[in-house]
Order: C-alpha cells, then sequence, then structure tokens
C-alpha cells in the first residue's frame, strides 16, 4: 500500500520501500505480490463512491519505483482496487503495463508465466466486497472453470486470494471452506492476503496455504501488523519447495527489512506434467499481451515449440479418449452465433498432432444455452452439461433456473443421454 503514511515516508526519504530488500528481490527470477490501492494523481484524492471507509490512492510515479524494486507481476484484485471506480482501475492496469509489471485479476486470470520448461499458472481472488460492493464467491463456475483451465495447461497453479477478516491471527471458516474447495479443484499453493497480521501456513490436502502474509508495506501500527512474509519458491528438478522469510518494519517506519530467523515453515509439491500427445505436450502461451480470455496453445517436442494456435477465447480445457482408443481435446470457447444472438458458450472437440489442432466437432451449446460442461471421472466419454433454464428459441440471459444434461460421445457429436443414474451423478458433481 503506497498510500497515507507509507506516501509520505516516500516523500520524506526520498527512496523506496524496498531498499533494503532489492537485492533478494532482484535475484529472483519473478517477483509477485498484492497491490493494495488504485492509481489516482487526483490533488484532493476524492473516490468516486460516497463511503466513509480509507481510499488508498497511489501517485502514477510510484509505479516505476515498483518495477525497479523488482516486482514482476502484481494482483489488482482486492477490495481497494476500485477505490476510485472502473476508471481508476484501469488506469492502474495501463500503469503497470507500462512500467512493465504484470498486472493480474480475475478476468484476465489464469496468467501464464514460463520459466525454463516449466509452466506456472496464476489467478488472482478477491472475496472481500470494496466500495463497488462487488467480489467473487465460492464456490463458483467461473472460477472452477478457471482452475480447470490453469490445471490442464500449467505445471504449477497458483491462487492469489484477498480474504478473511482484519487482524485475526487465524484463518476464519470462510478461508478455509475456499481453501479446502480451491485445492479440490486445481490449486498447489494458496497466498492469502487482506487480515494485516501474519496468520499460520498450514498444509492442507498436501498442498501449502499461506492463509496471510500479513503486512509487506503498509503504515498499520499495532505490533502485529509490523510483521510480515516472504514466500519463497524454488522449482527445481520436477518439484516446486515453499519457505517462509520474516520481514518487520520498525517502530515509526513502514519499510520493512529481512529478519534473520526464518519461519518454522517449508513445503515441496511435485509439479504437474502436461498432456502429451505421441510425444507432444499441449500447453498455454503468453497471456499478457491477449485481451482478457484469450489465450493462445502451444506444442512442445523436446523442449522446441513446434507450433502455436490462433489466439483463441478459452475458458477451459479437458483431455479425453472420447472413443476409448484416441486423445482428443475438448475446449468450452465463447463465441457468437446467429442462433441464439449471443456471445455464448460453445463446446468443441479436437484432435492434436505435429501439424497443429484439428476441430473434430463444432458443437451449439447442446440441447440448450450452457452455463458450463465436464468431463465425468471415470466416465469420459460422457459430457455432464449446467444448462440456463431458458431456450434457444426465447433466449434470457437472466434466466436463473439451472438444468442439467447428460451427453455421449457418439463419434460425430454428443448425443442426448437418458440413464437416470448418470443423470443423477452428474447433477452432484456439478454442485
Amino acid at each position: 500500500m503506497l498510500s497515507r503514511n507509507v506516501k509520505q515516508e516516500i516523500d520524506n526519504r526520498k527512496t523506496s520501500p524496498w531498499v533494503s530488500l532489492s537485492p533478494e528481490f532482484q535475484s529472483a527470477d519473478f517477483v509477485f505480490g498484492n497491490l493494495e490501492g488504485a492509481v489516482s494523481d487526483s490533488s484532493s484524492g476524492n473516490a468516486v463512491y460516497n463511503d466513509p471507509a480509507p481510499i488508498f490512492g497511489i501517485p502514477s510515479s510510484f509505479i516505476p519505483m515498483i518495477h525497479n524494486a523488482g516486482f514482476s507481476a502484481l494482483s489488482v484484485e482486492n477490495n481497494h482496487c476500485m477505490d476510485f471506480g472502473v476508471p481508476g482501475r484501469n488506469q492502474s492496469i495501463q500503469q503497470l503495463l507500462l512500467s512493465d509489471i504484470d498486472p493480474i485479476y480475475f478476468d484476465n486470470s489464469p496468467q501464464f508465466f514460463r520459466f525454463g520448461e516449466t509452466v506456472v499458472a496464476i489467478i488472482a481472488i478477491n472475496l472481500v466486497p470494496g466500495k463497488d460492493h462487488q467480489c467473487q464467491k465460492i464456490p463458483s463456475v467461473a472460477l472452477s472453470q478457471k482452475l480447470r483451465l490453469a490445471k490442464n495447461l500449467a505445471n504449477l497453479v497458483i491462487i492469489s486470494i484477498h480474504w478473511g477478516s482484519e487482524l485475526l491471527e487465524w484463518p476464519n471458516k470462510e478461508q478455509r471452506f475456499a481453501a479446502q474447495w480451491l485445492i479440490e479443484h486445481g490449486a498447489d499453493a494458496i497466498i492469502g492476503h487482506h487480515p494485516h497480521v501474519v496468520q499460520q501456513p498450514e498444509i492442507i490436502e498436501g498442498k501449502p496455504v499461506f492463509f496471510s502474509l500479513g503486512n509487506h508495506v503498509f503504515d498499520q501500527k499495532y505490533p502485529a501488523t509490523k510483521e510480515g512474509l516472504l514466500v519463497e519458491c524454488i522449482l527445481e528438478k520436477g518439484q516446486v519447495s515453499f519457505k517462509c522469510l520474516s520481514t518487520h518494519t520498525a517502530k515509526n517506519s513502514f519499510f520493512p527489512v529481512l529478519v534473520d530467523s526464518q519461519q518454522n515453515f517449508q513445503d515441496t509439491v511435485p509439479l504437474r506434467s502436461l498432456h502429451g500427445f505421441s510425444e507432444i505436450s499441449l500447453q498455454a502461451g503468453p497471456t499478457l499481451k491477449l485481451p482478457p480470455g484469450e489465450l493462445c496453445l502451444e506444442a512442445h517436442s523436446e523442449g522446441k515449440k513446434i507450433w502455436q494456435t490462433r489466439s483463441m477465447s478459452l475458458v477451459s480445457i479437458e483431455f479425453a479418449k472420447l472413443d476409448g482408443q484416441n486423445d482428443f481435446v475438448l475446449t468450452l470457447e465463447r463465441h457468437y452465433s446467429n442462433m441464439d444472438h449471443e456471445n455464448g458458450l460453445r463446446p468443441y472437440v479436437y484432435s492434436v498432432d505435429k501439424d497443429g489442432l484439428t476441430a473434430r466437432w463444432r458443437g451449439s451449446a447442446l440441447a440448450w444455452p450452457l452455463l458450463d460442461a465436464v468431463l465425468m471421472p471415470g466416465k469420459e466419454q460422457y459430457l455432464c452439461a449446467r444448462h440456463r433454464g431458458d431456450s434457444f428459441i426465447n433466449p434470457d440471459e437472466k434466466n436463473d433456473q439451472i438444468r442439467f444434461a447428460v451427453y455421449r460421445w457418439n463419434g460425430f457429436g454428443f448425443s442426448g443421454v437418458e440413464d437416470k443414474e448418470i443423470c443423477k451423478e452428474c447433477e452432484q458433481f456439478l454442485k
């Protein structure tokens, strides 16, 4: 947070809050954090909302300082990112891009980054309502789709999440429920922020959960708010190790320094293997320069990229032997259709070889407008779909009724299934 007393200390000392941490950051291949606030050069500093809660205006001149400190990417998904409305949020994103910092937020998640032959996906989530009273929720169809996309196209899926109760030194029930749900849906590590105090990390289902890293750069003065954690992640030999490093800010200062003693926490997680097609692995290409929701797929063989697709409006992706023998790719993509005059969710099936993707079936939204579709575990020839309650004849995007349906691959497309047991299993699975 680079506002209020932090801004005053920067102005008075005429130096960066990271003056003592820059060597640590500069030696890393990638540095990620959460940017609490929004860029605003308004002299009045007035937010666009009639709300007495504090606003965190960040001078645009401070953004290059963040880059110079060594930051590679920042989440702009928290309860203060909308302090200056949509214009302030957009300005924050643009200023970060101009300073060569990757902004990550829910709509452009997952973002994919490559380190050698390892692909890392980062998803940014905010569960704390801001001044616009908006935030994400868990469970979430949109979030499950993002996790499905990330875990099938990256070796490591990291969640950056704004959650929890301020100044509470242990995770609340919402955090625990969300952590369990995120891990069940594909998260490999969870990095939390918002409580402003350190909450002890834990290992849940073999995955590290850093419930709260406390304060890094912030101007609160309670003793517990002067402490923070850095999470050091090392990719090596098919695994990633996580270790906590402690920081402290001195009295009357808000600039963190590294503490010699280390937290008693360390964990190692194996990296995911990417899906292979006859010695070809399919993975995500860089996403930053593409519009939110757009993605290119890359095929790699023996460590080299052999082809790349055009930009695709990918919502989720899965791999399956739909006919019991051959590998297929099932995607959910957003496309406009003259059938319903909507930019809706459409299922596609592709085969993959050394020459690229080949479309085998370009579906409509099946029987009704589609909200989600997932291949059933252990029955991958079956497609379990969540539909809206309206129809293509009388479309109504605001229809909040839900209906479930099951389809089976017939070699040329998907046919409806009437089996009551499978339909019941589908409904339970998607719920």
